[in-house]
């Protein structure tokens, strides 16, 4: 029998964004550099403002897009309450998609998301977890624990991952994840 083939880092992490959008319900969602695929289809049940350092060019109802680096983002501190970057911080400061070299710049844009969440807001992040790594130019694949403690002033209110076999496992410890080779971390934080 043949199955229909996906990558399940972004199918399982787009259905994970929906279903909790779909539960939380803000007013507003501000997403730093996700799948535009998701971006659009979120777009039409949530009013979302799309933050991409290759600003988007389409004009759909519900979707605002604004031209944005992840390290200086364009909000002031506290100001959002609903944000995601899904598979985004993993790529930053190593050039690939035109941005400056920067070894701490994963970091820094860790960081530069802890300082715009707003009190009580919530964070939805995925990155490449596993053996902790570079893959030089394409994307670092980080330890659980390091996301975790690059955000010292958010909680961790929930972590799923997906597993090296393709599939999706929910409210899971960090460290049945930082077994995998390259997994997909799921990391639902909140500002308290």
């Amino acid at each position: 029998m043949r199955h229909t083939p996906f990558d399940p880092h972004y199918f399982h992490q787009a259905a994970w964004l929906a279903r909790l959008l779909a539960q939380s319900r803000p007013a507003i969602h501000i997403d730093i550099g996700s799948s535009v695929t998701a971006i659009g289809v979120l777009s039409a049940h949530v009013p979302l403002i799309f933050v991409d350092y290759r600003p988007l060019q389409v004009r759909l109802a519900g979707l605002a897009s604004v031209a944005g680096d992840i390290t200086r983002l364009p909000f002031p501190d506290k100001s959002v309450v609903s944000l995601s970057s899904l598979h985004v911080i993993e790529h930053i400061g190593l050039g690939r998609y035109g941005d400056a070299i920067e070894p701490g710049g994963a970091i820094m844009g860790l960081r530069e998301l802890q300082r715009v969440l707003a009190d009580g807001g919530s964070l939805y992040l995925s990155t490449p977890v596993g053996r902790e790594r570079v893959c030089f130019n394409a994307h670092r694949v980080f330890a659980p624990e390091t996301i975790v403690g690059a955000l010292p002033r958010l909680r961790l209110r929930r972590f799923c991952y997906v597993g090296d076999d393709r599939n999706f496992y929910a409210d899971a410890p960090l460290a049945e994840a930082a077994g995998q080779d390259y997994g997909c971390g799921l990391f639902e934080f909140v500002n308290v």
